[in-house]
């Protein structure tokens, strides 16, 4: 996710990988309760996929609830229109899809080799990559200084969370490379909104962008799934089938929804702010919920990371406030 507010009252923003291109105002008091509700919503969504996987396998998890978003929103454009795009964007849309089941299968994997409160904080370097990305693509999304601090820091914290201060002897090798996978995953989902943003995507309706992600990504997940063998790993539990239906309904497709109406009325480095506190409680529900124990190394990196991240999301909303803070 990338967020670029300009000096201006129309902005382009790229969230999920998807263009909108609308008037906004600042974020107010109504804007934070709903950006609360949704964090929430975002943040326990590992926890729950962890919580599941002892009855279905996590990429059964993803292929499932890509499914079902996939038919409702599939059904959406039916409604509303956007089919008629699919001959000049079907191209991106594969290998936006493609990277978006990527990005599934490695939070997967990673979720059996690491914790939720890890796969929290590492999934969320996605606007790391997706503006270094834009960065060397795109000449009106050079990184600013900044910026270029902020992605200083978050590789430091990534580099403190991994091992700071333990000896390699001493490292959890499994949960090492689950927090790998973990960044992988932020990777992939960086790599698809620069896909995006310089395709035809990058003009498609946000409904057909993100069915796109979804169509693909639960053709991909399933083939995975049955090569692998974890496509019979599927016990219709109640924790199991709520752990999908959460996922379908609720995150990849009410939330989403909701997050894309709140994009057309606000402005993007504003609520960009406000989304990091996705992983303080995807971290938080994974203390609570599971026991998950947190080590200091990965508290510190944690914090360096979302500061990071904040530099370079939001980057012209933290020079308002330093300049504010400083009397300039």
């Amino acid at each position: 996710t990338l967020f670029s507010d300009h000096w201006m009252a129309c902005h382009v923003v790229c969230v999920r990988g998807v263009a909108v291109s609308v008037e906004r105002r600042n974020a107010d008091r109504f804007a934070l309760q709903v950006m609360i509700g949704l964090c929430l919503i975002w943040g326990v969504q590992q926890v729950m996929i962890k919580w599941a996987a002892p009855d279905i396998a996590p990429v059964m998890q993803a292929a499932g609830r890509s499914g079902i978003s996939a038919l409702l929103v599939g059904l959406l454009i039916c409604w509303k229109g956007g089919w008629d795009q699919v001959g000049n964007t079907w191209r991106g849309g594969l290998l936006a899809g493609a990277l978006f089941g990527l990005e599934f299968f490695f939070i997967s994997e990673g979720l059996q080799l690491t914790t939720a409160a890890h796969m929290s904080v590492f999934l969320y370097t996605a606007p790391i990559f997706t503006a270094l990305g834009v960065h060397f693509l795109l000449a009106s999304e050079r990184l600013r200084p900044l910026q270029w601090l902020g992605i200083l820091l978050a590789f430091l914290g990534i580099a403190i969370a991994f091992a700071g201060g333990v000896s390699w002897d001493n490292l959890d090798r499994s949960m090492l490379l689950g927090d790998f996978f973990g960044i992988l995953a932020g990777a992939c989902w960086g790599a698809t909104t620069v896909v995006v943003r310089a395709s035809r995507l990058s003009d498609a309706p946000v409904t057909l962008t993100l069915f796109y992600q979804l169509m693909v990504g639960f053709v991909g997940l399933l083939l995975i799934a049955l090569f692998s063998g974890q496509i019979t790993h599927v016990n219709l539990t109640t924790v199991a089938v709520a752990s999908v239906l959460f996922q379908g309904l609720v995150v990849s497709f009410f939330s989403y929804l909701v997050w894309f109406w709140l994009l057309r009325r606000y402005l993007a480095a504003n609520l960009a702010v406000f989304s990091f506190m996705t992983p303080l409680f995807g971290v938080t529900f994974g203390v609570i919920l599971l026991g998950e124990e947190l080590s200091l190394n990965f508290i510190i990196g944690a914090v360096l990371v979302l500061l990071g991240i904040t530099f370079v999301s939001a980057e012209q909303w933290v020079r308002r406030r330093l300049r504010k803070a400083l009397g300039q």
